[in-house]
């Protein structure tokens, strides 16, 4: 997956593969068939500062909506849910040593999972950039 390193935006999104969102504050950028998701910005501000991250392993199956992992943050332990169906091609093992790169980058150095998609009809039902920010916007205001 390509890595850039400013925050991304509906500009931004042009010059790479396009980020899409879920409610629950997840990002997904995909590319040929394979989907590297990780917590939106908005995701680690809310969850506070994470210690600790229990991820899938690669070749695990997950399913969309469905538990794959666990966030440990210095107020609690909250699992997080994959925002699509596939098989886990790559996991970040640097979180292990360095979890809180989900708080410092969480759209590069702070990804959680790769999976090789089953359906790569699901990217349609998530949420463009734009959408992501009014929804945020709508939930502040």
């Amino acid at each position: 997956m390509a890595r850039r390193k400013k925050k991304p935006t509906a500009e931004a999104a042009d010059s790479g593969p396009v980020l899409r969102f879920t409610e629950d504050h997840y990002w997904v950028r995909s590319e040929d068939g394979c989907a590297q998701f990780g917590i939106s910005e908005i995701g680690q501000l809310v969850a506070g500062e994470i210690v600790a991250i229990e991820l899938p392993d690669v070749g695990d199956r997950v399913e969309r909506g469905e538990p794959c992992g666990e966030l440990e943050t210095a107020r609690t332990v909250q699992e997080f849910k994959s925002p699509l169906t596939g098989t886990v091609i790559a996991i970040n093992s640097e979180l292990e040593e360095q979890p809180s790169l989900v708080n410092e980058d969480p759209y590069y150095e702070g990804w959680l999972v790769e999976l090789e998609l089953d359906d790569n009809d699901e990217l349609d039902d998530l949420m463009s950039t734009d959408e992501y920010e009014e929804m945020v916007a709508d939930q502040e205001g």
